[in-house]
């Protein structure tokens, strides 16, 4: 490989690590209720915590690391990453799993806010174009290959090993990284630490209040007070964000609606396609019987087939307005979630395929054009703030998506059995396997695949609606942020598939 190369593997290491652990925990779910004693809500933490934690500090972290600088925050990331998956590989209890998760969240944000700024920096031209081509596709592919190898490691070395596999390839990134990249940092840069402080309470609030209505009821004290910070969390970054020198979120952009729906469709597109595959897996191996490995090839067909139409589609619809890509992809999404409410208690895995085709073909369309699509209706000089916005949507969806379906999922389950001690173990894939069980298990799967199809459908309506020409809102205004520069725009028009970011 020639030498100008290496950086390139070394920022693409990190991000397929940081991306392979947001779905790599699916199909090790049953596993780990099993040895940790876990109750349904803590495994929804275990899914939840690290894509809320990289929401809620990538808007920030860009800025952070344009003033330490890119290489050195992206070596303090991954060795946050290392140390929280080692903390992960050796937790105890359900407890320490979930806050090692979050450790890892803290350094998955550091390296994914810092990978656009030093390709960019990095390479130029045609080089560039190439650069970010190979980084976006490796990014696909960690995300669609999380429960694939999930199952593989679960299965012959336990679900320790899906965290501790990290470790060796962490050191190996950050040796690269320090021999081949060079530093890079942006003068001039002010951290907005309140508003990222309003953004975390907000999604942390809203997050919990969710997951908590599921255990204890929407009445409960805790549930509806967690749900009023929520609120006024949010209004308190907006109030700051209204009013900073250096916004982490310049509001102005929500004037444009191509910029609010593609925004919106986002964070809806991950809530739609990948938020009820960690229930899926419940099903593939508590009902079914399935291997983990064996739950992670059931579930390969949606990310076979958005590979498929990314390579196909590229060239023929690049010249097609995200209108039609991203809206349509989002209209075939919320169809597939349809189509998988299909299933019956007498169904095998087979009967999942075709609605997870259909997810993966609008998953093909729409994930490329959704960067293009927020890039085209914000001012260039604000690239890298919306690269961090849609990537803050997109996880900050999947979250809300996994404590949305989860409340949804377990309440059926709940109205299906008479036994409420063994509500806990149905929804955690530890229930003995009988015919009641499967039913209510399907029963909660089939209102999930419903409601993540509403959401697809309403998500890819509302871009279709809203999205026009590019038509950047006016930021003009003499602010410091609308004078930022454009080192973190990546000049390409795909963008990381998680599955996944």
């Amino acid at each position: 490989m020639r030498s100008r190369w290496w950086p390139l593997v070394a920022i693409c290491l990190g991000s397929f690590m940081l991306l392979l652990d947001v779905t790599i925990v699916t199909v090790a779910i049953p596993d780990m209720a099993a040895d940790l004693h876990a109750s349904f809500a803590d495994l929804q933490w275990v899914l939840d915590v690290y894509a809320l934690v990289l929401a809620a500090l990538l808007l920030g972290a860009g800025s952070a690391a344009d003033i330490v600088g890119r290489r050195r925050a992206y070596v303090a990331g991954l060795a946050l990453f290392a140390l929280g998956s080692l903390a992960c590989g050796l937790a105890p209890t359900a407890g320490v799993l979930i806050t090692a998760r979050g450790l890892q969240g803290i350094g998955g944000a550091l390296m994914f806010a810092t990978t656009t700024a030093m390709l960019n920096a990095t390479y130029s031209g045609r080089d560039r174009g190439v650069a970010f081509g190979i980084w976006g596709a490796v990014n696909g592919a960690g995300s669609a290959l999380g429960p694939l190898i999930g199952g593989l490691l679960t299965e012959h070395a336990g679900w320790r090993w899906i965290f501790l596999v990290n470790l060796p390839i962490t050191v190996v990134t950050i040796v690269l990284t320090l021999v081949v990249c060079a530093e890079t940092r942006r003068p001039g840069v002010r951290l907005d630490v309140a508003g990222v402080l309003g953004f975390t309470v907000f999604a942390g609030a809203l997050t919990y209040g969710l997951i908590r209505a599921g255990d204890h009821g929407w009445s409960a004290p805790g549930t509806w007070l967690f749900l009023v910070l929520a609120v006024l969390a949010l209004a308190v970054f907006l109030s700051i964000e209204r009013r900073a020198e250096f916004p982490s979120l310049d509001l102005r952009l929500f004037r444009s609606g191509s910029f609010t729906a593609t925004i919106t469709a986002g964070l809806l597109l991950m809530a739609s396609a990948f938020a009820i595959l960690a229930f899926t897996s419940v099903w593939l191996q508590g009902v079914l019987g399935l291997s983990p490995i064996a739950a992670g090839v059931a579930l390969l067909p949606l990310a076979g087939c958005a590979f498929l139409v990314s390579a196909l589609a590229g060239r023929v619809v690049q010249g097609i307005s995200p209108r039609w890509t991203v809206g349509g992809g989002m209209v075939l999404i919320g169809v597939g979630g349809w189509l998988q409410a299909l299933i019956g208690p007498n169904s095998s895995a087979s009967a999942l395929l075709p609605g997870l085709a259909v997810v993966g073909l609008g998953c093909g369309l729409a994930i490329p054009a959704l960067t293009s699509a927020a890039m085209s209706a914000a001012p260039p000089q604000l690239g890298g703030m919306v690269a961090g916005a849609l990537n803050t949507s997109r996880q900050l969806g999947y979250a809300l998506g996994v404590a949305v379906l989860g409340l949804v999922f377990r309440a059926t389950v709940e109205t299906h059995l008479s036994d409420p001690s063994l509500v806990g173990a149905v929804v955690a894939g530890q229930a003995p396997r009988t015919r009641a069980v499967g039913e209510a298990i399907v029963a909660g799967l089939n209102i999930g695949y419903l409601v993540a199809g509403a959401a697809g459908v309403l998500g890819g309506l509302l871009v279709l609606w809203l999205v026009r020409p590019a038509t950047a809102p006016d930021t003009s205004q003499p602010t410091s942020t609308a004078s930022r520069a454009t080192t973190t725009t990546p000049p390409i028009t795909t963008s990381p598939a998680p599955t996944h970011n």
